[in-house]
């Protein structure tokens, strides 16, 4: 049985910008290319505005990839080529499913709270998925699960006996726990799942371990239960899922299988092939960068 202790791996973020936005990029990284088939993971926020949109992201293109977005404070609003439109608010979930191709934009409603905390988070598609075609889902109520000290929220997967509404096609898990007062929680997790802990919010530990606020807490696989304690107002995200089966390409948006899939995608993007247009934007569409590398996500032995 794992160490509790002994056995986590925490990973640094790598703080980058996006768009004048100030993102914290847990996935990705050296260390850790991906947990289960989460394989990108940003932290935005949190921040106060009074004026402009600290979220303006143009029309781009994505492949064989989820896209999951979760606010803990303010809106976002979702638009993309397929005709959807959804206004995102905290504790809802918006989930892109780009399969073989699609394009979406994000942004700051005119309408807003002056508030903005969340993040995004992709699940990489089965291989035997990466073809299908696109789908969008919002899910304005997600299950929860009540313990003595706060809520355990299931934003994808089943956990604590609790299902989320959200489509997924492989083996896996993300949720949200937040204590309302300090307190326990043992938490029980699938052994088959390796898993990783991130604190968005306050103070909270792992049987005893202080998880810092600036790092990604890789917990392996061999786990059957998680005990976690936390000051009131902590939250913490919990991913996991079955280990990838062998290497991902992940480059700008996209997440192939080879190098010439990730190429044509980009070939199809520049020629207004294949992803369609994102018609309820106003304003220029994102160009994709040079070809210079391919960056693989293979599980680290």
């Amino acid at each position: 049985m794992n160490d509790p202790v002994s056995d986590i791996q925490s990973i640094p973020v790598r703080p980058t910008d996006l768009g004048g936005l100030r993102i914290m990029r847990a996935l990705p990284r050296r260390q850790r290319r991906a947990v289960g088939p989460w394989c990108f993971f940003d932290r935005f926020g949190p921040l106060r505005f009074s004026s402009g949109t600290p979220i303006d992201v143009a029309p781009h293109p994505h492949i064989g990839l989820q896209t999951v977005s979760w606010l803990l404070d303010g809106e976002v609003i979702h638009h993309d080529s397929l005709g959807c439109e959804a206004l995102m608010r905290a504790g809802q979930l918006n989930l892109m499913t780009a399969g073989r191709g699609i394009a979406h934009s994000e942004q700051t409603p005119s309408i807003h709270s002056g508030k903005l905390d969340g993040v995004q988070l992709w699940v990489a598609l089965p291989v035997e998925r990466r073809a299908m075609a696109p789908l969008f889902d919002h899910h304005a109520v997600l299950p929860a699960r009540d313990f003595a000290a706060g809520t355990v929220t299931v934003i994808t997967g089943e956990l604590m006996g609790e299902t989320s509404p959200a489509r997924i096609f492989s083996a896996l898990v993300g949720a949200e726990i937040a204590f309302h007062t300090r307190g326990q929680l043992t938490l029980p997790v699938s052994r088959e799942f390796e898993h990783a802990l991130y604190v968005l919010r306050g103070d909270m530990q792992l049987a005893n371990r202080p998880l810092d606020s600036a790092s990604l807490h890789y917990l392996g696989a061999g786990r059957d239960e998680l005990d976690l304690s936390g000051a009131a107002g902590s939250r913490a995200l919990l991913l996991g899922g079955v280990p990838l089966p062998g290497p991902l390409l992940m480059w700008w948006n996209f997440v192939g299988s080879s190098p010439e899939e990730i190429a044509a995608a980009r070939e199809d993007w520049i020629a207004y092939r294949r992803f369609g247009e994102v018609k309820a934007y106003r304003g220029l569409r994102l160009e994709a960068p040079e070809l210079a590398s391919l960056v693989s996500a293979q599980r680290p032995e």
